[in-house]
């Protein structure tokens, strides 16, 4: 079982871990595309995927077993945090299609359709990426059972 071999805990810091390697890629990949370095640009691409699904299954694999964190947060914190959270919610679930079908646009080289999405695609993963790694700091070491007033 995977807690005998892996306590639980270390996966939220995991998943911050995957979360900020995908927005490095993310814009590593964004680079290379716009110095029309193709080859680079797809290399982090797959990376990201890889990334990404590592870290759908880390954050799967916690929340079955641990359920939800409860913020503790108090004050003029908590409704940003909630807006954060939920900005955040949505735009993660938006993200999986969109980022399937712009990495199926980009393997074979629909470059024009790729383009049209990827426009869309690229600041939603970023801010998707960034405020996973924000929730993560705030739930779990800004705010982990204190209050802000």
């Amino acid at each position: 079982m995977i807690s005998e071999m892996l306590s639980l805990d270390v996966l939220p810091t995991l998943n911050a871990i995957l979360n900020t390697l995908a927005a490095v890629l993310l814009v590593l990949g964004h680079r290379f595309m716009k110095k029309g370095n193709i080859a680079a640009h797809k290399r982090c691409m797959i990376g990201v995927v890889t990334v990404s699904a590592l870290f759908l299954t880390s954050y799967l694999t916690y929340h079955s077993f641990h359920g939800s964190e409860p913020f503790s947060g108090t004050g003029w914190v908590r409704p940003v945090y909630f807006a954060i959270l939920l900005s955040h919610s949505l735009l993660a679930a938006a993200i999986v299609p969109m980022a399937l079908i712009t990495l199926w646009r980009g393997l074979r080289r629909n470059d024009e359709r790729h383009k049209a999405i990827a426009r869309w695609t690229y600041p939603i993963w970023i801010y998707v990426s960034v405020t996973g790694v924000l929730i993560y700091l705030l739930l779990y070491h800004l705010f982990p059972g204190g209050a802000v007033t």
